[in-house]
């Protein structure tokens, strides 16, 4: 009888190789249907809490893919219904593209692509916007969110009508608890980032270009539930919360300013509180405030024009040469009213920025006012 020969031992190592990668990429297949099944699950609990608050999201088709060294879910001519918000609005994106890794599941990254629009339900649209690239990332589950940070490249917001209503090369906003949980005072801290951004819309001032960089820490909230803003911010300033501006920074061409203190909400839901201003070359930006148009014998209040008046009375033409001069004039006082501080190497200035309900005040300058947060 023949005995067969034994295989070298050398030989054997090619198909334990071979088994051992099957087993791997078996177990592989296996990590990923567990996380493709886990990122629905957690996508579906997202939507349920923003439904309770009152936005409904929903996708024309919605498909998953990325294996194997990813787990994605793309939700084509995705759209919302805001039914919290005063009309209600809906929202419509081309494309939505929801990512994780296999080893977390639960760490969300959205990408959108424009445009995107908002209009009134069954109505034309309003207000349309797009940009190079703008991507969200959320850290934890529907039930115990800990961050969430939105990343906006070029950003650009228009009316149908074709007004500018916001641009910038950048904008960047981090929001994280901080102490307490979800369910029982919860801290919440928010970093807003901005570079080259305009608002020509809003005001004559925000026309120019500005950076920002803006650190608040939101105390006094009940809980983090999921409910509207409106309703939110409502229950903050029943319960005395307050908001701390730790620190900002904004500047526009050679003007810098910096800013600290704690605002609280009226009862009409407008900022109220004062914060600790420090201005470098607050004299270039007056001018960007209109004055001399709102000193103008059109436009200014009648005790304004009886004062400016009364000077052409002193001395015929001084009236004039004051409108002319008012933007000098005022910075003048206003550095005179603050106190002498030094900015980043530059003389400066430092007084109190106030809100007195929604109504913004610098020194003597009344701004303009804030809009309701409810």
């Amino acid at each position: 009888m023949i005995q067969a020969r034994p295989i070298p031992r050398r030989r054997r190592w090619p198909a334990a190789l071979i088994a051992f990668v099957v087993v791997l990429a078996g177990l592989w297949a296996g990590a990923w249907y567990y996380g493709s099944g886990v990122l629905e699950r957690t996508i579906d609990g997202w939507k349920a809490r923003e439904a309770q608050a009152g936005r409904v999201y929903a996708c024309a088709t919605q498909t998953i893919g990325g294996f194997p060294l990813g787990i994605e879910l793309r939700c084509a001519d995705a759209h919302a219904e805001l039914t919290s918000t005063k009309p209600p609005l809906s929202v419509k994106a081309r494309d939505m593209l929801v990512s994780a890794t296999v080893w977390q599941p639960t760490v969300l990254s959205t990408e959108f692509v424009g445009p995107l629009t908002v209009a009134e339900p069954g109505q034309v649209v309003t207000i349309s916007a797009n940009w190079r690239h703008a991507q969200t990332k959320v850290h934890g589950l529907p039930t115990s969110p800990e961050s969430v940070s939105i990343v906006v490249e070029q950003p650009v917001v228009d009316r149908a009508a074709g007004e500018n209503l916001f641009k910038a090369d950048r904008l960047d906003l981090n929001g994280r608890l901080v102490s307490g949980t979800v369910q029982d005072n919860p801290v919440i801290e928010m970093v807003l980032k901005l570079a080259a951004a305009a608002a020509p819309s809003w005001h004559p001032a925000a026309a120019t270009p500005v950076n920002a960089d803006v650190t608040a820490v939101l105390r006094g909230l009940k809980d983090f539930a999921p409910k509207p803003w409106p309703e939110r911010f409502r229950e903050l300033q029943a319960a005395g919360g307050r908001i701390e501006i730790k620190n900002a920074r904004v500047q526009q061409n050679e003007t810098i300013a910096v800013a600290n203190g704690t605002l609280s909400l009226s009862a009409a839901g407008r900022l109220d509180g004062q914060l600790r201003l420090t201005v470098a070359n607050l004299e270039k930006f007056l001018p960007t405030l209109g004055l001399d148009q709102m000193l103008s014998q059109e436009q200014a209040s009648p005790q304004v024009n009886n004062a400016i008046g009364a000077l052409d009375r002193l001395m015929p033409g001084l009236g004039n040469v004051a409108r002319k001069n008012a933007a000098p004039m005022i910075a003048a006082s206003v550095n005179m009213m603050g106190q002498p501080a030094q900015l980043e190497g530059k003389r400066a200035v430092a007084l109190p920025l106030r809100f007195d309900d929604g109504m913004v005040s610098l020194g003597p300058l009344k701004l303009g006012a804030t809009p309701p947060l409810f």
